[in-house]
């Protein structure tokens, strides 16, 4: 079978455009799994026989379609498993396809020369303690132990990571929809360089989001936060042509919430990771991923009387919103 891994070079409404270039991809297959906020995974499986066309083929396709519907280009890469499409994408410059064949022996020697950050879920943290042992290279890690890669991560991880290396790809593309998702974005009337400004634009956002997940009746299971810089020379966006850089962080709950605080608090936190220094910022965006219904979600038990009140502030907050409009109670610190 072959995957495709589809990144589109989506303009700001991103909320608005990805449902309908999700739309586009199922033309061609059912199987169509959505990664906001600007991606997709798609299994052509059966496409390919059904269209009599090859990957390459469907995938320009593909792209002259989303350009001619929707303005919208976007990179590709293909791929016999989500795995290598995930990294055949890496290497694809926006308006280009890259393909990686499904024989074993490319495929072999499309994963020796990929560095170890090019596999699907190695973080920052693990690629370096690997590449401090040496193991910079897929190459390298494939050709070290299962037990020596267990010993410098976890088991589960140098499980995963020895198959991954060694061609093993156990992914899958799992149908669902954008609307599992809800997303939201404060852009700025200039580049912004000013940190509290940035906080503020995370704090509004997250707000936002908590009160529409608590509106619906849903919790979020993880946290996706997207900053949108200023036009920036190839050698830091990958590209020329003048599209803005921009960088995407998730972070997991450590319970599923639509409290607004909790909301918040990650956002602060994968903000400061990134390390901005004097940043121009057009834009930042908070998503909501992973929505389960509230009452079938499970929490951990508190003692905490501060916790406890602030909740209930915030239901009393959420009921004057319904009646008097959504700026009748807002935090202090967006008030000026």
């Amino acid at each position: 079978m072959t995957i495709l891994c589809v990144r589109f070079q989506l303009p700001p409404a991103r909320e608005a455009v990805l449902p309908r270039l999700l739309g586009t991809l199922e033309e061609f297959t059912p199987v169509v799994e959505a990664l906001p906020p600007d991606g997709a995974l798609a299994d052509l499986r059966g496409a390919e026989r059904y269209f009599r066309r090859d990957a390459g083929e469907l995938a320009s396709l593909i792209r002259v379609r989303a350009l001619a519907w929707h303005g919208v280009d976007c990179a590709i890469g293909a791929g016999p498993g989500p795995m290598f499409a995930r990294m055949a994408l890496r290497g694809a410059a926006p308006g280009t396809t890259r393909v990686v064949p499904g024989e074993p022996r490319a495929l072999a020697e499309f994963l020796e020369e990929q560095p170890v950050r090019a596999l699907p879920g190695v973080g920052t943290a693990t690629a370096r303690t690997l590449c401090e042992y040496g193991l910079d290279s897929v190459g390298k890690v494939a050709a070290a132990p299962l037990s020596t890669l267990q010993r410098l991560t976890n088991v589960r991880t140098g499980r995963e990571l020895h198959e991954m290396a060694q061609g093993i790809d156990r992914g899958r593309v799992v149908p669902n929809a954008v609307s599992r998702s809800l997303a939201t974005e404060r852009p700025f009337s200039r580049d912004e360089l000013d940190p509290d400004q940035h906080r503020r634009a995370l704090l509004c956002a997250a707000e936002e989001l908590g009160s529409r997940l608590r509106a619906l009746g849903k919790v979020c299971r993880t946290l996706t936060l997207t900053v949108r810089y200023a036009d920036l020379p190839p050698s830091r966006t990958g590209a020329s042509g003048g599209t803005p850089a921009t960088t995407t962080r998730s972070r997991t709950l450590p319970e599923p919430t639509a409290h607004s605080s909790a909301l918040t608090d990650a956002a602060y936190r994968m903000y400061e990771a990134l390390g901005l220094q004097r940043a121009r910022v057009r834009g930042i965006a908070l998503r909501a991923e992973g929505l389960d219904p509230a009452e079938q979600a499970s929490y951990q038990l508190t003692f905490d009387p501060v916790d406890e009140k602030a909740r209930r502030i915030e239901e009393v907050a959420d009921r004057v919103r319904a009646k008097f409009g959504p700026r009748a109670v807002i935090p202090g610190a967006l008030a000026a």
